[in-house]
């Protein structure tokens, strides 16, 4: 479902509201929605839903996706430069191709995730699930590991 950048711009101020606890705010659910090459970078979505969503291509560079359920969204050749994805649902997500150096990872589920290809150099991986992603190809240079080690 294809999204204008005014209702994208809404959603985002309704959503920074919602965190901020003010009376009009609304968490964002972008869930399925068509946000191929969108520029997100440096927006506050902790705890979002988009689920399911077309990111492909986007720049969510030091955008924050603290706790937002990504599960099954495709961010194939998304930049996730520096992106706070702690606690982040990106179950069965596509990440194929993606730019994660130097993203924030702890304790996210990223079961069944496709990272083939993907630039992890100097991410924080800590307390992350992996199981069952394919990591064909990945770049982990420095990479902070499940137990705390640097690869």
């Amino acid at each position: 479902m294809e999204i204008s950048k005014e209702e994208l711009g809404s959603i985002l101020s309704k959503h920074e509201k919602w965190l901020n606890d003010e009376n009009d705010g609304l968490c964002a659910d972008l869930s399925g929605k068509n946000l191929y090459g969108a520029d997100l970078s440096r927006a506050n979505l902790s705890l979002a839903d988009l689920s399911r969503a077309d990111l492909s291509r986007a720049d969510l560079s030091r955008t924050d996706l603290f706790s937002a359920n990504l599960y099954r969204a495709d961010l194939s050749r998304a930049n996730l430069f520096s992106t706070n994805l702690s606690r982040a649902n990106l179950s069965h997500a596509n990440l194929h191709d993606a730019n994660l150096y130097d993203a924030n990872l702890i304790g996210a589920n990223l079961t069944g995730c496709d990272l083939a290809g993907s630039d992890l150099t100097g991410a924080n991986l800590f307390d992350a699930n992996l199981a069952g992603a394919d990591l064909n190809g990945t770049c982990l240079n420095g990479a902070t590991w499940i137990d705390g080690t640097k690869k």
